[in-house]
């Protein structure tokens, strides 16, 4: 059911600035700032061999990146992604087996354009993951 590490999300106050020292000092490639407005951020990715790391910046003061940096002022990691091969029998095995989904369970339509829904920290040991359909 749990695919490859997809990306590594890091909520900043400017994922612009954060993100280019990922291409300067290790030649990553930098995609453009994305604005993502059902999910309350903007989202600038450096491109790895082997994953992305995921800048996010909030999108209005009703953002929760904007909690999140409320409470860790210099930023950090905020989530994970792991790909799945089918988001909806992925989602019903999860909750069958006592993980809770946030918000309404419904897939959106994520930074990849491809549906993403978010676990609850406190069922994965602190971490907050995302799944995204592969």
């Amino acid at each position: 059911m749990l695919g490859r590490l997809n990306h590594v999300a890091i909520a900043t106050k400017d994922a612009v600035k954060a993100a280019k020292i990922y291409g300067t000092a290790f030649g990553a490639q930098i995609s453009e700032a994305v604005a993502l407005p059902e999910h309350g951020v903007t989202t600038v990715f450096a491109t790895l061999p082997n994953t992305k790391i995921e800048f996010i910046e909030p999108l209005g003061e009703a953002s929760p990146i904007a909690k999140f940096l409320d409470r860790n002022a210099d930023g950090g990691i905020h989530h994970v992604c792991y790909e799945v091969v089918d988001i909806i029998a992925s989602r019903d095995t999860l909750v069958k087996e006592g993980a809770r989904v946030l918000g309404d369970g419904v897939p959106k339509i994520g930074a990849h354009g491809k549906p993403v829904l978010f676990l609850h920290p406190k069922d994965f040991s602190g971490a907050l993951v995302e799944i995204e359909q592969a």
